[in-house]
């Protein structure tokens, strides 16, 4: 059977903590990508096996913290801030496309002359991570795919039954609006943590202060703002058409594990169908009382389950 569906129950609860105080954490570099300056952390150990971490939309790669320090030790691990995100640059354009976060990684990995390296994406990030593999297999080693699949085939459908013309009219009017939105200001950083925890009501205390100092500046009248650009709300117009990005994903050729949470809006993709475009074996995994940021809710769990992955395919 090519899927292994494995489904959590009642895993168990994760501490939660904030990385250990005793880490050093990690360094912050700077590369160009089509003329941005983009930001990416460093965890150390370049002798060991490459590994990427690949944020979510209007997240920010310090998110990813937590699982760096699981495998810190026995991986040199990179993650970026994608552009419009974190401490990267934002598009002049206010136009974002998968095809150029795709582009930005493949320029990451080139720099850094990256091979056979384990690619972990969460959600936006989980769709680059499979894009990027099916573009260029040979450099990917172990795939994770946190919810990346996109739509689910029924809001695709819905999505198909609008006009061409429909289509491009609302993203006008959608961009038109965002050139006049200001981003949100709280008047303290706790504020900003309240609404963190109003997000994902299963971080914890410790979880939601960390994103949150990540993850906001502070204006210049002293109140703070998320860091992600406005305009990465709005799905590009110039992006590929979701049946010829299925093809793309046959291309796959390396151990690939999807995960999502059961709490999660995302639909499982084995039920609906959308894992039938892979070629290469497929390892699913579902997990209770964790919603769209697995990697967050049951951290212990997603660690023991890529670790699985590792393991098996060496």
């Amino acid at each position: 059977d090519v899927y292994k569906r494995q489904v959590v129950a009642n895993p168990m609860k994760s501490e939660k903590l904030a990385p250990s105080s005793a880490s050093s954490g990690p360094s912050s570099h700077i590369y160009f990508s089509q003329r941005l300056r983009l930001h990416y952390v460093d965890w150390g150990n370049p002798d060991g096996p490459p590994m990427l971490l690949i944020h979510g939309g209007r997240d920010h790669c310090r998110n990813w913290d937590w699982v760096a320090e699981h495998f810190a030790k026995d991986y040199h691990i990179i993650a970026p801030d994608l552009r419009g995100h974190g401490d990267s640059q934002w598009e002049t354009s206010g136009n974002y496309t998968q095809i150029s976060y795709v582009y930005d990684i493949a320029q990451l990995l080139q720099q850094k002359n990256m091979h056979d390296v384990t690619v972990i994406g969460h959600s936006l990030g989980g769709a680059i991570a499979l894009m990027y593999t099916a573009l260029f297999p040979e450099r990917v080693k172990k795939l994770v795919a946190i919810e990346g699949m996109g739509p689910s085939p029924s809001l695709a459908a819905k999505q198909a039954e609008i006009s061409i013309n429909g289509r491009v009219r609302s993203w006008v009017d959608d961009m038109r609006k965002l050139s006049g939105r200001l981003p949100r200001r709280y008047d303290t950083l706790d504020d900003a943590f309240k609404r963190m925890r109003d997000e994902n009501p299963h971080l914890s205390e410790e979880q939601a202060r960390h994103l949150t100092l990540h993850g906001a500046n502070q204006n210049e009248d002293g109140t703070y703002s998320w860091k992600f650009d406005n305009y990465v709300r709005v799905f590009s117009m110039s992006g590929l058409p979701n049946e010829e990005v299925k093809k793309m994903y046959g291309e796959i050729s390396c151990p690939t594990l999807l995960m999502r949470g059961e709490e999660s809006w995302a639909s499982d993709p084995v039920a609906d169908g959308r894992t039938q475009c892979f070629n290469c074996p497929i390892e699913y995994q579902s997990f209770a009382n964790a919603g769209h940021w697995v990697h967050h809710d049951q951290l212990d769990g997603f660690v023991d389950r890529v670790l699985s992955l590792i393991h098996i395919s060496e």
